[in-house]
């Protein structure tokens, strides 16, 4: 069985701390993380997500102005993947495969730290990478592709997980790991399912606020409105978090599931055996 390490790779302190998280007060800072998973297996590492990276802990320009202000990243070399994969006693090195939810700068900012690693990804995503529309081109800065990842592109042929679409891209004897498309936030964004002795998926953005799993429509209004300005297509992001949030009550007791930034969803897994 493999060791999983929850890890937050980034964070971010909005103001207006009720108005986007739901908690805190009105006047103080929020807290949203990086949510990114480590896994340890005997064939080396993999990264579900890779948070924000030392290209913008080094240069924090590289984030577009507007969403720098709206999110407010702290930028700390020890919230990157890289330092705390070496904290652990590894190196770059090890982590062999990394598996993107989606390619926005909160998620794929650490892939220049692990330039050997394998990046699974979505087609549809790689798609909107190399050839972005006027809207989806924040979304994808170079400076987080100038070093040539080593892309491995998936796509849907057929498999089924809890009657979502599924792309296994890694399977062994201590984890598989499968794509699952809930398009809409970007154009290939995806959760990651992960089998160690039980599942649990890595949402990504497909949703942003643990409520949303008991009510698809309860959820702070900053982070509505986030969602609604930073989503490609609305109606399509909208029917899969619905899809989520029946997956949730149905099989809520087989699977673990949670979102890329919720801070409290983050800890109690962290906390969790």
């Amino acid at each position: 069985m493999a060791k999983i390490h929850h890890l937050n790779c980034g964070t971010m302190c909005p103001r207006a701390s009720r108005f986007v998280t739901g908690r805190g007060g009105w006047t103080e800072d929020g807290r949203m993380v990086c949510h990114c998973l480590l896994i340890e297996t005997s064939d080396g590492l993999i990264l579900v997500d890779s948070g924000i990276g030392t290209v913008d802990v080094e240069n924090p320009k590289g984030i577009m102005a507007p969403l720098r202000a709206a999110i407010r990243p702290r930028l700390r070399r020890e919230e990157t993947a890289i330092a705390q994969v070496e904290a652990l006693g590894f190196s770059a090195s090890d982590v062999r495969h990394i598996v993107a939810t989606h390619l926005d700068f909160d998620h794929a900012g650490g892939l220049p730290d692990f330039p050997d690693a394998e990046v699974h990804v979505f087609a549809t995503e790689h798609d909107a990478m190399q050839s972005p529309s006027v809207l989806e081109r924040p979304r994808y800065p170079k400076q987080y592709f100038a070093h040539g990842p080593k892309f491995r592109r998936h796509e849907v042929e057929g498999d089924k997980w809890f009657g979502f679409e599924s792309v296994r891209v890694i399977g062994g004897p201590d984890a598989e790991v499968a794509l699952i498309p809930v398009t809409g936030h970007s154009r290939g964004h995806c959760a990651v399912a992960v089998d160690s002795g039980g599942w649990m998926l890595h949402c990504g953005d497909a949703y942003f606020h643990a409520d949303e799993m008991g009510d698809p429509k309860r959820c702070p209004p900053g982070l509505v409105a986030f969602q609604e300005i930073v989503g490609l297509k609305h109606g399509e992001r909208v029917r899969n978090k619905k899809r989520l949030n029946q997956l949730s009550r149905e099989h809520g007791d087989e699977i673990r599931i949670f979102c890329a930034h919720d801070a409290e969803e983050f800890e109690r897994l962290q906390a969790a055996p």
